[in-house]
């Protein structure tokens, strides 16, 4: 079939990579969020799929919105047999929509209905889901809810950041997408509409999501810090200025007041409302990264300082 591969960010390109690899498919375009600035210079920069784009000299479609008149005008021109979406970021008309033959085909990194919105994967993680996975499905106009094609099942480690998880489900997902679209071409697949039970949201997860609260058990503690890594990182306040935490470790044993700082020669650990939390590595405002012995031995701690 002729594709046009909608994606933006870094866990797009597996699916970007498969379907180029596919000797079923041609893609003859990529959609994909306009080059923005980024890093400390400010650089204006392509996205991640754009520059895979180039390097293999495909047409390369950066609309300011999916609506736009001169985006669509083109897209018709084109006239693509699908279109595979992989983390845009934007919302498509039903204009757009209408356009390809079998529609737009969303890889959506949850098992559908279950975390519908902007993050599945930081949502499965908090909620401490032992099971994820991702879902194939065709766009329709309700966030998320059109009917489902195939999926693949992901187990959720105790250990596992969002950041880490994500990089797991772009690849298998990636073997997901291809297959459908290989099912879609030859008329074996059939979409299944999704059932009305089990609907679950996701939505984007701000900074101050990521503040944590450590009157809250150490477990939720733990999980939140992890679904926020390493985006948007999670963090706590002390003296003040905010500091970020990296993942840190359950400790079986009794600990200090919630928020409270006990600091140890080998170990910094911080209270919760059930058990203590080893602390691994944070980094304090306008620092680099290090492991939180360090910085404490830097800090100068007094007994009773606390994150906030």
């Amino acid at each position: 079939m002729r594709l046009v591969f909608a994606g933006t960010p870094e866990p797009a390109l597996p699916s970007l990579r498969a379907l180029l690899a596919s000797d079923r498919h041609e893609v003859v375009a990529v959609v994909t969020r306009p080059d923005a600035q980024a890093g400390r210079g400010r650089r204006v920069v392509r996205s991640p799929i754009g520059e895979l784009a180039d390097e293999h000299g495909i047409e390369v479609l950066t609309p300011p919105k999916a609506s736009d008149p001169a985006f669509l005008a083109r897209l018709a021109e084109i006239a693509p047999d699908a279109c595979p979406v992989v983390a845009y970021g934007a919302l498509l008309p039903q204009a757009a929509l209408d356009i390809p033959a079998h529609g737009w085909i969303n890889l959506h990194f949850s098992l559908l209905p279950a975390w519908r919105g902007a993050a599945p994967v930081q949502s499965a993680v908090r909620a401490g889901d032992e099971i994820t996975g991702a879902s194939a499905f065709r766009i329709v106009k309700e966030l998320d809810a059109g009917p489902v094609f195939g999926i693949v099942t992901e187990k959720i480690a105790p250990t596992d950041t969002a950041g880490v998880l994500l990089a797991r489900l772009a690849e298998s997902g990636a073997g997901l997408l291809v297959s459908t679209m290989d099912g879609i071409e030859d008329g074996t697949l059939v979409a299944v509409s999704q059932p009305a039970d089990g609907i679950s949201l996701a939505p984007k997860v701000t900074v101050e999501d990521a503040r944590v609260s450590f009157a809250d058990p150490a477990t939720a503690v733990d999980r939140q810090i992890r679904a926020v890594s390493p985006e948007p990182g999670a963090w706590a306040e002390f003296r003040g200025e905010r500091l970020k935490l990296g993942p840190v470790t359950v400790v079986d044993e009794p600990g200090p007041t919630p928020g409270e700082l006990v600091i140890e020669r080998k170990r910094v650990l911080v209270g919760t409302a059930t058990k203590p939390l080893l602390l691994g590595e944070v980094q304090a405002q306008g620092k680099k990264r290090m492991a939180a012995t360090d910085w404490a031995r830097g800090t100068r701690i007094e007994q009773g300082e606390r994150l906030r």
